[in-house]
């Protein structure tokens, strides 16, 4: 069994989702391993990964949506706001969702559905660069 790991810097542009889908494959084809996983975790705690929908860029944004009204900006209840009215909204987010994501791989590459691509999703106003650490391990 081979193990390979190589971090990654991903800027955003503030809240919102940026695609790495390609990225995570490149780096899939520079391990060598054609069958086995590929994890990958992002280092912050104001943002997450997903899976979902690569095809239409409406369903990020209504789950944006859905978040917002899971996690509101600026909710007077809460007590951390050191950073602003996202601050709080941003750590509440980033537990309701993933901060890792684990798949296969398969001939080489992420085994996706069809419609599916994987997704940094930062939870603040401002844009940040992010750190993630992608793993690829098996054969």
């Amino acid at each position: 069994m081979s193990v390979y790991q190589e971090d990654l810097t991903i800027t955003t542009r503030g809240r919102g989702s940026v695609a790495v889908t390609d990225a995570v494959r490149d780096i899939i084809r520079r391990s060598g391993i054609t069958t086995g996983t590929c994890h990958v975790f992002q280092h912050h705690t104001s943002a997450s990964l997903l899976i979902t929908e690569n095809a239409d860029p409406d369903v990020r944004r209504d789950l944006e949506t859905i978040l917002a009204r899971l996690a509101p900006d600026g909710d007077p209840a809460y007590r951390h706001d050191m950073e602003g009215d996202d601050d709080m909204a941003a750590h509440a987010r980033a537990m309701l969702t993933h901060n890792d994501l684990t798949l296969p791989v398969t001939r080489g590459r992420p085994a996706l559905g069809t419609w599916q691509g994987i997704f940094l999703w930062e939870h603040r106003y401002a844009g940040h660069d992010r750190r993630l650490t992608v793993t690829v391990q098996g054969e």
